[in-house]
């Protein structure tokens, strides 16, 4: 005959009578399939899974059950709004004798993107895209937000400015009695030194968080990068050739930003495709030791 095993956490009573607002795991390992359009990738997470344990003389809730639930996310099905709610009703009920009301998953994971060059035809690369997915259930409401990690470059204007008035400077200085100059004698100077001075550029990142609509049929993350790619306009690039990093040299002349630019131009940019957006900038400075950072927006 099987011995009855032992569960203290039905048997045994809590010493120290407190209601816990989440009690649960976290970095459980967990496949998920990304569905949307033409992308559809497995991609590897890293879960979070809690309950609110409400009775104060309950000892423990039942972990295992929330990490076998969590296999209705990492079955061969599309994680969608929709499939994060059903795991979310079920970690509830399985909670009853808990009188659980509430849960949460948070997911990260990398989306794996291949991404075209800039001109040159038929040459692509991966990039990396961090992302997390934060899923509540708070008495019977449910919200899901979802943040991501952009890459991008940005050249400091003031950097720029006062690299201009150097070069307009050396000109002068070159060519002050010089009345019969041609245009093609201006671009030969310019060859030789129009980099007399450079202005500093770094690389730079944004996250950005925004509410997803509980009824859509996918999560949006590949149009949720492609918007904030478009309003940052400098995204930091995979495969290269000489007109590539030619092209991607333009940009960034053309989109001169501040930290502070960079934050408004995401704030609008998103506001169009994605509403309301929370973002988050940081230029990794290669004037300064320190970062400049800036934060901005409401979801």
């Amino acid at each position: 005959m099987t011995a009855i095993l032992p569960d203290v956490s039905l048997t045994e009573r809590s010493r120290s009578l407190s209601p816990l607002e989440w009690v649960g795991m976290q970095g459980i390992d967990l496949p998920v399939l990304i569905e949307e359009g033409d992308y559809r990738r497995e991609l590897h997470a890293r879960v979070d899974a809690q309950v609110d344990l409400p009775m104060p003389h309950t000892k423990g809730i039942h972990m295992s059950r929330l990490y076998r639930l969590l296999d209705g996310l990492a079955e061969g099905k599309a994680l969608t709004p929709g499939s994060l709610r059903d795991v979310l009703d079920a970690m509830v009920e399985s909670h009853q004798d808990c009188t659980s009301r509430n849960a949460r998953v948070k997911m990260a994971f990398a989306l794996l993107v291949k991404r075209p060059a800039l001109v040159t035809p038929a040459l692509y690369g991966w990039k990396s895209y961090p992302v997390t997915l934060e899923a509540s259930l708070r008495e019977d409401r449910f919200t899901l937000q979802a943040s991501v990690t952009v890459g991008y470059s940005s050249t400091c204007p003031c950097s720029a400015a006062l690299s201009r008035q150097l070069i307009e400077q050396a000109f002068l200085e070159a060519h002050r009695h010089d009345a019969t100059l041609t245009p093609e004698q201006v671009a030969e100077w310019l060859t030789h030194h129009a980099t007399l001075a450079t202005p500093h550029s770094q690389r730079s990142e944004a996250i950005v968080r925004v509410t997803l609509k509980p009824e859509a049929e996918d999560l949006g993350l590949i149009a949720l990068i492609d918007a904030t790619e478009q309003a940052v306009a400098t995204p930091v690039q995979t495969a290269v050739k000489r007109a590539d990093e030619q092209a991607f040299a333009a940009l960034n002349g053309q989109n001169l930003m501040f930290v502070e630019d960079a934050a408004r131009r995401l704030i609008n940019g998103l506001a169009v495709s994605q509403g309301e957006a929370h973002v988050h900038v940081r230029h990794i400075e290669s004037l300064h030791p320190h970062d400049a950072v800036a934060w901005g927006g409401g979801a």
